[in-house]
């Protein structure tokens, strides 16, 4: 990719999907305000997520220069200049504002929260150990939040339950991947992975990923699921989302691991699991049963 386009880090996008939810478990894909508007979010989002991109990447150049991965990005690597990345991100965050504000919904304070959120982020709370993973898993909530309260969808407690602990989940493991590629000289990379270990990464991630079949598992099962999609089947659903998960952390101890967004692309076990999942949730919820 050219790289301008490739600091706006494009294959990041597909977390933005998050904001879908609300459509998908509110049964409202057929309501083209609500479709329209959770389009509008996700454009937006992705605009704002690449505006602070590229602000951390612009914060970053010198030090990613050491990395073994990162020295490659456009900034990094001196394929862009500060000059133009500044108005790339300035024109991003313009954008992704501008549509947050007219066509995203009634909760514009959704998309502030975010863009405010993550300066915090880049200016030193990443540099706060288990501070950093809960404020990234914030990012995720506020996707939810947009894609449900700000089109009008009353979000289900244990959806959001279950949506705070799977990006906990994808958090600490992108953490334990970075010691993985970086091992002894991980603290020289990234400050914060000087007050993680291994099996300390290992502990919260165990916890984080029981949370989230747990979690998900019982919003499957529970009355107010049942009464609202009108089946007792969506527990069916629960192996492509423990497979996943299971196969995610095979590849992030056999294989090193990396990033979620990467691996959910070049993998097709978690491509699979994925497209399963929500092949059987969109046929549930669709009126479709299981004999």
């Amino acid at each position: 990719m050219p790289p301008l386009i490739r600091l706006l880090r494009p294959h990041q996008w597909l977390k933005n999907g998050f904001v879908f939810l609300g459509l998908l478990f509110g049964h409202a894909w057929s309501d083209p305000v609500k479709l329209g508007q959770a389009l509008a979010a996700f454009a937006a989002f992705c605009l704002l997520a690449s505006a602070v991109y590229v602000m951390n990447d612009l914060i970053d150049r010198e030090q990613d220069r050491l990395h073994p991965k990162k020295k490659d990005r456009p900034l990094a690597a001196g394929t862009v200049g500060v000059g133009p990345a500044q108005a790339l991100a300035i024109a991003c965050l313009v954008g992704g504002g501008v549509i947050a504000w007219f066509w995203a919904g009634s909760a514009p304070w959704i998309f502030l929260a975010y863009v405010l959120l993550n300066v915090g982020y880049s200016v030193g709370l990443k540099h706060v150990v288990i501070l950093d993973v809960f404020i990234i898993a914030a990012g995720f909530m506020l996707r939810i939040l947009a894609g449900t309260l700000g089109i009008g969808i009353a979000p289900s407690q244990w959806l959001l339950l279950c949506g705070l602990m799977l990006t906990l989940f994808l958090g600490f493991a992108k953490r334990r991947a970075e010691l993985n590629a970086l091992h002894s000289e991980s603290a020289g990379h990234r400050r914060v992975l000087e007050q993680y270990t291994a099996p300390m990464l290992d502990q919260f991630i165990g916890i984080a990923a029981a949370g989230t079949v747990i979690s998900y598992a019982l919003y499957t099962v529970s009355a107010e699921t049942v009464a609202l999609h009108g089946t007792r089947a969506l527990i069916a659903t629960v192996p492509f989302v423990l497979y996943g998960m299971l196969r995610y952390l095979w590849k992030l101890h056999a294989r090193g691991g990396g990033d979620p967004a990467q691996e959910l692309l070049r993998d097709p076990h978690l491509l699979a699991a994925t497209a399963g999942w929500l092949l059987l949730v969109l046929m549930l919820l669709g009126g479709h049963t299981l004999q």
